[in-house]
């Protein structure tokens, strides 16, 4: 079978392409490419990673994030629409969903608050998707992943490894979190599956994330394992924490209350729904392994 991944050059396309080469033909796709709609012809699944999420020059607009989340991922479907394709796997994100925080574990059913660019541009691409007539012999998988972690990552995880690998004490110890992640190792393995099992799966939304959720501390503790550094964890009173972050809210210092609210609220997510339809018990890594691949990983490479 011939799966085309559009969007493959960034860090989950190149480690999602080497781990379903294993079982199929992989063609990537750019949309630089002039031609690239009649690069499309001839496949049975389209894989589309094509998004914005990141912003660390901030210098982009609303108008950057809508039209690469939207505009894009309409052309991207028309164009699926138009071949003899019968799959598009969309890889939308939680953050279409919810973004800081969630008293229990989030479901598909779960009513949307999205707050960012980013995360209301992701859930307006989904809405305007699911409202597509599909042919009779093509399906459409929407995946949301919380945050992607392994090999070659430069998000916050990777952030947070610097911190600790270089002995500075982390300083939000006072706070208690849970947050849910997904390895790319099983996150490569669901796109697999999807593949291997689509006819168990009906159009619509699905979760994808590891099996637990991980506490920040758990999170550090690897990583002081991995480096085998023994730094002290600094308990701050929360109340200081909070001060400084409205500090940096006023002037640019590394702490700000949106970024201490994400590193210290819960976020998690329910995988089940997807599990049962593909019949999936236990995924191939469990969050803690994956996050030790991903840690070692870093350590590699410095």
């Amino acid at each position: 079978m011939i799966a085309k991944i559009i969007g493959a050059n960034g860090f989950i396309g190149r480690n999602l392409a080497n781990y379903l080469e294993q079982n199929y033909h992989i063609e990537k796709v750019s949309l630089r490419d002039e031609n690239w709609r009649e690069n499309l012809a001839n496949t049975g699944v389209f894989i589309n990673l094509v998004g914005k999420a990141h912003d660390h020059k901030k210098t982009a607009t609303k108008g950057d994030f809508y039209h690469i989340n939207v505009d894009l991922v309409k052309n991207i479907f028309d164009a699926f629409i138009k071949t003899d394709a019968h799959i598009f796997i969309h890889i939308s994100s939680l953050a279409a969903l919810e973004e800081f925080e969630s008293s229990k574990d989030l479901t598909e059913e779960d009513r949307c608050n999205p707050s960012s660019w980013y995360g209301k541009s992701k859930r307006e691409a989904e809405v305007w998707l699911m409202k597509q007539e599909l042919p009779e012999d093509k399906k459409l998988i929407i995946l949301r992943p919380p945050m992607v972690h392994g090999s070659g990552d430069k998000g916050n995880l990777g952030l947070l490894y610097k911190l600790i690998s270089k002995g500075i004490p982390y300083p939000l110890s006072s706070f208690e979190n849970k947050r849910s992640f997904i390895s790319i190792d099983n996150f490569s393995f669901f796109i697999d599956a999807i593949i291997k099992n689509e006819e168990k799966l009906v159009s619509g939304i699905y979760h994808i994330s590891d099996d637990e959720a991980v506490p920040t501390s758990q999170i550090i503790n690897i990583i002081k394992k991995v480096e085998k550094k023994q730094t002290i964890n600094l308990s701050l009173p929360k109340f200081i924490v909070r001060s400084l972050a409205k500090v940096g809210d006023i002037i640019p210092i590394p702490l700000n209350s949106l970024r201490l609210r994400k590193m210290t609220s819960d976020l998690t997510v329910s995988n089940q729904k997807i599990k049962s339809a593909l019949g999936i018990e236990k995924l191939p890594l469990s969050a803690e392994e994956g996050l030790i691949k991903t840690i070692k990983s870093f350590k590699e490479k410095k």
